[in-house]
C-alpha cells in the first residue's frame, strides 16, 4: 500500500480536539495511521496577525487514489466546520497531503510533493521526527538535510508526545 504523508494544522477553538478528531476521520476513511509525530505549536505563517498554530504529521497506509485522498479529506475539514474565507488565514483544520510514496504529480487541484513543504520548519519538524530519511523525490534531499537548510526562521516547538 503506498505511503501517504498528511500535515493536520489549525489554530482556532479547541485545537487538540479538531486534530484528533481529523486524526480518528482519517483512519476510519482514508486508510490506517502508521505514525504519528508529537505535537507542535508554531506562530502562523504567511498571515502572521492570528493565533498560533497546532502541526502534526501523520503516515498512513493509503488505500485510494490521491485524488480521492483529496476529496476524502476536504470532506473531513467541512465536517470539522472548515470554513475558507482567506488565503493562510485561521482556521479550525487543515489536512494537506505532503507525499503519496514517491510519486510527482501536478493537476489544477493537487500538486504531490506538496510545492511549499521544504519552505516551512512547521511542516518538516513533525516530518523529519516519523520519517527522517524520507526522500523528496523532486529535490533528491532527505527530509532531514531539507530541515536543515530551510529558511524559515519561525519557531517550532514539540508541545505533547501525541494527542
Amino acid at each position: 500500500m503506498p505511503k501517504l504523508y498528511l500535515l493536520l494544522g489549525g489554530n482556532l477553538g479547541n485545537r487538540i480536539n479538531y486534530l484528533k478528531q481529523a486524526r480518528e476521520s482519517i483512519a476510519a476513511k482514508v486508510g490506517q495511521v502508521v505514525r504519528i509525530s508529537k505535537l507542535y505549536e508554531t506562530a502562523a505563517w504567511g498571515k502572521a496577525d492570528q493565533p498560533a498554530f497546532l502541526n502534526q504529521v501523520l503516515e498512513v497506509q493509503a488505500t485510494q487514489t490521491p485524488e480521492q485522498v483529496l476529496y476524502i479529506i476536504n470532506g473531513i475539514e467541512l465536517e470539522l466546520g472548515r470554513v475558507r474565507h482567506e488565503h493562510w488565514g485561521s482556521r479550525v483544520i487543515d489536512i494537506d497531503i505532503l507525499f503519496y510514496d514517491e510519486l510527482v504529480q501536478q493537476t489544477q487541484r493537487l500538486t504531490i510533493p506538496h510545492p511549499q513543504l521544504h519552505h516551512r520548519r512547521f511542516t518538516l519538524m513533525p516530518l523529519a521526527e516519523i520519517a527522517p530519511e524520507l526522500m523528496h523525490p523532486v529535490l533528491d534531499k532527505s527530509i532531514v538535510k531539507l530541515l536543515a537548510s530551510c529558511e524559515d526562521s519561525l519557531e517550532v516547538k514539540v508541545i505533547a508526545d501525541e494527542l
